[in-house]
């Protein structure tokens, strides 16, 4: 008899976690699912917490920017990053005004989460995010050399395999580029799937 209480409560305990897991992913974020030539990814963006950065990325997405763009820098045990470059490595023509550096946020480069890439000034940051295969905090505000940091505006909930793989892939430098997969990795599209 005991060992039945003890399962019910088991079971009870996993009912409860379960749906703490869903009330979070269910609080009203919008979600966007990342087809990529390898899989997809769904990612959780956080409006809360950097919104210029989310408009920027669901602005970006409703208007089938990053369709046919690829993820041209993968760098194993760090980040893969995409969003802005073709197949054969042109800027996508199209892109917005740069955007303001959200990085004061609170939220981390911890693994799985999703980031504006930007080049060395602030607020440079167009149509590029880059997602982080490992905890890497030295690109938050509060370690980062330039004490700007990275803007955290999102979360992979869903495909973080697909991230892996695509971590995995064989690279090299193309002209300026470094870290280019070999077989490009198309990103096909990136569609809301709620708001």
């Amino acid at each position: 008899m005991r060992g039945r209480s003890l399962l019910a409560l088991g079971i009870l305990a996993l009912a409860l976690d379960v749906g703490d897991s869903v009330a979070a992913a269910g609080k009203g974020n919008p979600m966007v699912l990342l087809s990529t030539s390898m899989g997809d990814i769904k990612i959780e963006l956080y409006p809360d917490k950097a919104p210029i950065s989310v408009k920027n990325f669901l602005d970006y997405a409703k208007a089938g920017y990053y369709d046919g763009t690829t993820f041209h820098r993968v760098i194993s045990d760090f980040m893969i990053q995409g969003g802005g470059l073709t197949p054969d490595l042109q800027e996508k023509p199209g892109q917005r005004p740069a955007i303001k550096n959200e990085a004061d946020n609170g939220l981390k480069n911890d693994t799985g989460t999703v980031a504006m890439a930007r080049t060395s000034a602030p607020d440079s940051a167009t149509s590029q995010f880059y997602i982080n295969v490992k905890n890497n905090n030295f690109l938050d505000k509060e370690k980062a050399q330039d004490k700007v940091g990275y803007t955290v505006f999102g979360k992979v909930v869903d495909g973080m395999d697909v991230v892996k793989k695509i971590e995995q892939v064989k690279t090299a430098a193309k002209g300026p580029h470094k870290y280019v997969p070999v077989d490009p990795v198309i990103i096909k599209s990136v569609k809301v799937v709620s708001e």
